[in-house]
């Protein structure tokens, strides 16, 4: 009689503390779905907010320091090809951004400083300046941009947006049409990045190279390049 009645009452603590399990079964789990679900909302909302751009007009300004306009051009010296690169960071402009209405931005006159142009040759430099460029009588390259084709309907950050961009080149006192292709990039929301690439002929700004023993002769296509960074207040 003890044994059974011993049996009985090990049954019973067995059948409570399975209830026991059981309930808190049901009762955590509801409450741990609900927590990671809501931090899940929050992480997914973040990255949208932070892509967002504002909204009105801003200015951007070009800033020298991280900046660089490039010449291209090949020649011969020596009896051996060689590519002539000529890097300048004075270069100033403005880019107004509309956030609100991207394809009403526009890009002012981009000046650049004739006299700063630098290779791997000082010869090269002086006469770069003093007879191709005639940086003392004629101390500015001017870029007037007169169209934009690509802009895009919305923007956001860090979405690239590769545009065509026309307008009035003048080298000395020649002015001709000419074309970049750009490729440019809101990296914050006070930050513009990017990059444009033309080409002209030389014969078309009478561009004249001056003899040089050893140099035979001098493409007639330049590749112009610039690589910019424009900042908002």
């Amino acid at each position: 009689m003890r044994m059974r009645l011993g049996w009985v009452f090990q049954a019973a603590v067995l059948l409570a503390l399975s209830a026991c399990s059981a309930g808190g079964a049901t009762d955590e789990p509801a409450l741990a779905t609900e927590a990671p679900q809501a931090e899940l909302q929050e992480a997914t909302a973040a990255p949208a907010d932070s892509a967002a751009a504002p909204e009105g007009e801003v200015v951007f300004q070009i800033q020298p320091a991280e900046t660089e306009a490039r010449f291209v051009i090949g020649e011969i010296l020596g009896g051996q090809p060689n590519t002539v690169i000529g890097v300048n960071n004075q270069v100033q402009g403005q880019i107004r951004l509309d956030f609100s209405d991207p394809a009403a931005s526009q890009i002012g006159a981009i000046e650049i400083g004739a006299e700063a142009f630098v290779t791997d040759s000082n010869l090269r430099n002086r006469a770069i300046n003093q007879f191709i460029l005639q940086s003392g009588t004629h101390p500015t390259i001017t870029f007037i941009p007169a169209s934009i084709s690509g802009l895009p309907g919305t923007s956001a950050v860090g979405q690239p947006v590769q545009l065509e961009i026309t307008g009035d080149l003048t080298i000395r006192d020649i002015t001709q049409p000419v074309t970049f292709t750009a490729e440019v990039v809101l990296a914050a929301e006070n930050r513009l990045e990017g990059s444009a690439t033309a080409t002209i002929q030389r014969a078309d700004f009478e561009l004249t190279i001056p003899q040089v023993p050893r140099v035979a002769g001098v493409d007639e296509v330049v590749v112009l390049e610039l690589d910019f960074v424009a900042l908002a207040p």
